[in-house]
């Protein structure tokens, strides 16, 4: 069951633990600190205020007890931590034994530079990791993170206190547009001192609205980024400059705030610099066990500084009269020859500072309205970038590390917070509606043209003409039936009724019904950023295959250049074996060649051959036996010839001496011849046939 204002949890959430369920949470990831390469240069302490983010330098992460780590976004890592709508936090620590007043602990408190919001994982299948959630009690009181620390609060959220110095508290939602009032009640201030009050300074206040660049260690008031009333002297105070304005006000007066603004201007689709456009830029982390978001907090702007100037100088470059000095040199200057160059820096243009028209605050002491305190407020919307500026954005950040980037669009939590500033131990109550100690006339408007706007002191503009607000609500007579009634038995005219006079409509809204509305807004900023992180997700998938695929055939055609290079190689070396082979044929021919040159050289018609080498046998034609003498000579006869024809005698013989195998260099065989042998000899005389002897005639 929700508390008073609270709004519902979004539709897919679950059950809602307690404050403290369940044990706190281990650091789920390290802070992944990028490696920073060795510089010879002097290191010198960073000015600015510590970040668990990896982009800052003085991190402060895994510092003990404040340890405070960038979340893992990876659902694996994510699967361990429980699902939840209502964040843990706060721890509240009295101040004193039974004292009503508390410190609140295991929240993050924002400081200079950073901001933070509670944050929840997702449940599966959603795209984006974590989203906003609440923070107990849910109802509109003041924020537990947007605040000093040294202010401290009671469980409700409704009380306030000082300690020391001017410090400052906004509330936990914004007003962007419409007509809201609250109340405050003073429960210490005025300057009242207490009896065991030993500070020179008594206890004072000062209320107003403030945007979220305004400070939170200073009053509201001290820059153009706030509007305050004070007590002590009633004056309306911005830019560190007081104003007279209305009544004094201290201990148990009732202030109301109320603050009109014009409808929110939509953005330029066709522009996408324009700083209307909603954008966020924050980072998930683990602070001291709890989800939080970590976003950078917008920065004030030199023009916005500017106004702060009172020196008084002029921007202009109007001439100056000349002196009659001489140079250091003695000799008069050469006022006709051309002016030396300046090395000044050129005067930096200042952009225009927006304001929103018809917008208003206005203050109320025990329902006593103290008329129109500002007008016409400047636009809670940042200034547009500059060439340098956007130039500066589009630099890529570091891959697989995220860091904080400044926003230059509207996050959705831009606008005007009630402001709450308290000086010592000055104490106040916050009533956020709907009921009211005094209420306020149903058309605040109204009452203060009636009152007449404000004399004009340079500081915010002021004119005697009606606002387009109160032109807007002026009443247009209605057309009123004026025929007269005849009573039917009479015959007589029926004087007209008069008609029946309209409840008054309220104008404004109270405070209270804002914080149900803010969250909505954020829930719905949410969904978009769901939807829009499908798209991109969808995208990056595509990407991925269209690269995958790219990949593959890279791959493809490496493996196939590479295969060409493998048979390239294998063939060059194939060639190398041959050509290697070739070689060594050549070289043996060669060696041989020179071992042959050395022996003596063979008899003509000789072959060479594997035994040496071997006469040439001619082959011989048969001769005709016609040309002998057909008489008969005997063996040994001084005529006789053996015929030339080869037989086997004369082909043994000759074969022998090729072979060398002869009686001249072996011994004799014996005379036992082998039947085999007998059997060649046999053949190669029936082939050959037996020698032929010439016939003598008879």
């Amino acid at each position: 069951m929700h508390a008073e204002g609270s709004s519902p949890p979004p539709s897919d959430s679950l059950p809602i633990g307690g404050l403290g369920a369940g044990t706190l949470l281990q650091n789920a990831a390290a802070t992944q600190t990028p490696a920073q390469s060795r510089s010879n240069k002097r290191k010198r302490p960073g000015g600015a205020a510590a970040s668990p983010a990896p982009s800052d330098v003085n991190s402060n992460a895994g510092n003990g007890t404040n340890s405070t780590d960038l979340l893992a976004t990876s659902r694996a890592d994510l699967s361990s931590r429980p699902i939840l709508t209502i964040s843990r936090g706060p721890i509240f620590v009295p101040v004193s034994e039974g004292s009503e007043w508390y410190k609140t602990e295991m929240i993050g408190v924002n400081r200079i530079g950073y901001r933070y919001i509670p944050a929840g994982i997702n449940p599966p299948g959603h795209a984006v990791p974590c989203r906003t959630i609440e923070s107990n009690p849910t109802s509109f009181r003041v924020s537990w993170e947007d605040r000093s620390p040294l202010i401290k609060v009671t469980k409700d959220g409704l009380s306030l206190a000082g300690f020391k110095g001017f410090r400052s508290a906004r509330c936990n939602a914004p007003m962007r547009e419409g007509k809201w009032y609250m109340e405050v009640k003073i429960l210490h201030g005025g300057g009242d001192k207490t009896s065991d009050d030993s500070k020179r300074e008594g206890p004072h206040v000062r209320l107003g609205w403030g945007r979220r660049e305004a400070p939170l260690n200073a009053p509201v008031g001290l820059d153009g980024y706030s509007y305050g009333y004070r007590d002590k002297t009633g004056e309306k105070v911005t830019l560190s400059r007081p104003r007279p304005y209305g009544r004094p006000f201290g201990t148990g007066d009732v202030i109301g705030m109320y603050i009109s603004l014009p409808p929110k201007r939509q953005p330029n689709k066709k522009d996408p610099l324009d700083p209307a456009h909603l954008k966020r830029e924050r980072i998930p982390i683990d602070l001291k066990g709890q989800e939080v978001f970590e976003i950078l907090e917008y920065p004030q702007s030199k023009e916005m500084a500017a106004l702060m100037d009172y020196s008084g100088k002029t921007t202009s470059s109007a001439s100056v009269p000349s002196s009659n000095k001489k140079a250091a040199n003695g000799k008069p200057t050469d006022r006709n020859g051309p002016a030396p160059p300046s090395n000044k820096p050129s005067t930096p243009v200042l952009r225009p500072l927006p304001t929103l028209p018809g917008s208003r605050i206005a203050f109320f002491v025990n329902g006593e309205p103290q008329g129109i305190a500002f007008e016409d407020l400047y636009d809670y919307l940042p200034l547009r970038q500059t060439e340098t500026q956007q130039k500066n954005s589009r630099k890529r950040t570091r891959e697989g590390v995220k860091e904080h980037r400044e926003n230059p669009f509207d996050d959705g939590t831009l606008g005007y917070y009630p402001f709450i500033s308290l000086f010592n131990e000055a104490s106040v109550r916050l009533n956020p509606g709907p009921s009211f100690d005094f209420p306020p006339p149903d058309d605040i408007d109204d009452v203060l043209d009636k009152m007449g706007s404000p004399k004009s002191d340079g500081i915010a503009a002021s004119t005697s003409l009606p606002s387009s607000s109160s032109l807007l609500n002026l009443e247009i007579p209605k057309e009123q039936d004026v025929k007269p009634q005849i009573d039917p038995t009479s015959q007589e005219a029926i004087p007209p009724t008069p008609p029946a006079p309209e409840p008054p409509k309220r104008t404004w809204r109270p405070a209270c019904e804002r914080y149900p509305e803010f969250m909505q807004e954020e829930w719905d900023f949410d969904a978009l950023e769901e939807e829009e992180a499908k798209v991109e997700l969808a995208k990056y998938a595509a990407a991925e295959k269209a690269e995958e695929e790219k990949r593959k055939q890279r791959e493809k055609k490496r493996q196939q250049a590479e295969a060409r290079r493998k048979a390239k190689k294998e063939a060059a070396l194939a060639q190398q074996v041959a050509d290697a082979a070739s070689l060594e044929e050549e070289r043996a021919r060669t060696l041989e060649r020179e071992r042959f040159a050395s022996l003596p050289a063979p008899p003509p018609g000789t072959l060479y051959g594997p035994g040496g080498h071997f006469p040439v046998v001619q082959p011989q034609p048969s001769p005709s036996p016609l040309r002998h003498f057909t008489a008969f000579e005997p063996e040994g006869s001084v005529d006789y010839e053996n015929s030339p024809a080869p037989t086997y005698t004369s082909f043994s013989e000759q074969l022998g001496g090729q072979s060398g195998y002869t009686s001249e260099n072996h011994e004799p065989e014996p005379m036992d011849q082998d039947p085999d042998d007998l059997d060649v000899d046999q053949d190669i005389e029936a082939i050959m046939g037996s020698p032929s002897r010439p016939r003598t005639p008879a």
